[in-house]
């Protein structure tokens, strides 16, 4: 089932690793499984993972030129197998990297007994499965073929540009503030709080309740962390030292044992040892470091923090689709926006220059923005 689509549609290529996207025209792609559908691209945010692909820092992916980037993009259904599946023509949907054809039948897809696990056949840590943008292509086209399994359905009040950076940027860090296992009330820090993920991060936690500590290096990432208005504290770390934070923290807790004082969970967004290391002299006993960043060159701790402290160091990549839909609701609901700046679709070269500037928030292209170079 379809609507009236033309043959061909615009796309931006990678032609190679260190090159500048081209922008050009090619087929429409077709739909291959029962459970694909064919969205037309409303929104497409880009993602540092999209930089550090571009750059060719994540061997084997992609796996060949030219390539469609964008893991985190939205858009409206045109085309269906069948008008019986889960989605319709002209919903409105969201779409995340993973997963894009899992095998349905391996550990992964057949386990059901974890938090995070969806239903039986599916997961967005299927081995098999692809990910849009970085092992298939991608959102920075005119239409896109997805998974409805991996989809969820844009609430009333978002936008595709609102629901774009929520699809990567603002999942992992719900995820993450979700494998923290806080209270409300208590303390989570994020490292890196005026960035794509940190700035969402503040104010997903602010309204789940916890008391939050942003923390940053750079002058427009603090000044975008202030200016969002969730009461959370704000730290430049070059100014201010943990220990200095802690012996706060711990006044305002009414607490004078070291081993009291601090952050229950700290969450670390950049790819920084002195992050890492920051992050967690602010911890107190029994706290968790959730790693979101992966540098090359891995974290170095102190075994002395993890078994006489008793802190936990855990990692946290994706969430899963039902997840998905609870971020989705929850931002809707509470009013959780990313401060994105927008290009037109034609412009893609001019946003990533943008992104390396490190301005903070997220940069999306809006597909209503477009010009005669898009059609």
């Amino acid at each position: 089932m379809e609507s009236q689509l033309p043959e061909l549609m615009k796309a931006h290529f990678l032609d190679n690793f260190k090159k500048p996207y081209e922008l050009r025209s090619i087929p429409l792609p077709t739909l291959s499984s029962p459970h694909d559908l064919l969205i037309k691209v409303e929104a497409a945010s880009y993602c540092h993972t999209d930089a550090v692909l571009a750059e060719g820092l994540m061997p084997p992916f992609p796996e060949s030129f030219p390539h469609i980037g964008c893991h985190e993009f939205a858009g409206t259904v045109v085309s269906t197998h069948s008008p019986d599946g889960p989605f319709q023509i002209g919903d409105r949907v969201g779409v995340p990297g993973r997963a894009f054809h899992p095998c349905g039948k391996c550990y992964e897809c057949s386990d059901t007994e974890r938090a995070e696990s969806d239903y039986n056949g599916y997961s967005v840590y299927c081995p098999s499965a692809g990910n849009h943008g970085i092992s298939r292509p991608g959102g920075f086209a005119e239409y896109a073929v997805v998974d409805a399994r991996q989809l969820a359905l844009i609430p009333e009040p978002l936008t595709a540009v609102d629901t774009a950076p929520l699809m990567c940027a603002g999942l992992t860090i719900y995820g993450a503030l979700k494998k923290s296992h806080l209270r409300p009330g208590q303390r989570v820090g994020i490292m890196g709080c005026g960035g794509g993920l940190g700035h969402l991060g503040l104010q997903f936690a602010t309204k789940m309740g916890y008391r939050a500590l942003g923390l940053d290096t750079a002058e427009a990432p603090l000044k975008l962390a202030k200016g969002l208005g969730t009461g959370a504290r704000i730290v430049d770390v070059k100014i201010e030292s943990a220990e200095e934070i802690l012996q706060q923290l711990g006044k305002e807790d009414g607490q004078t044992d070291r081993s009291l004082m601090g952050l229950d969970a700290v969450l670390i967004l950049p790819e920084s040892q002195k992050a890492f290391d920051y992050g967690m002299k602010l911890l107190k006993n029994h706290g968790k470091i959730i790693l979101v960043s992966f540098p090359k060159e891995g974290f170095h701790f102190s075994a002395a923090d993890v078994v006489f402290r008793d802190i936990s160091i855990v990692g946290s990549l994706v969430a899963s689709n039902k997840t998905l839909k609870e971020m989705l609701a929850f931002a809707a609901h509470h009013n959780v926006r990313a401060v994105v700046k927008t290009f037109p679709p034609s412009r893609l070269n001019e946003l990533v220059e943008e992104y390396h500037k490190g301005g903070g928030g997220k940069l999306v292209l809006d597909m209503s923005l477009s010009d005669s170079y898009w059609h």
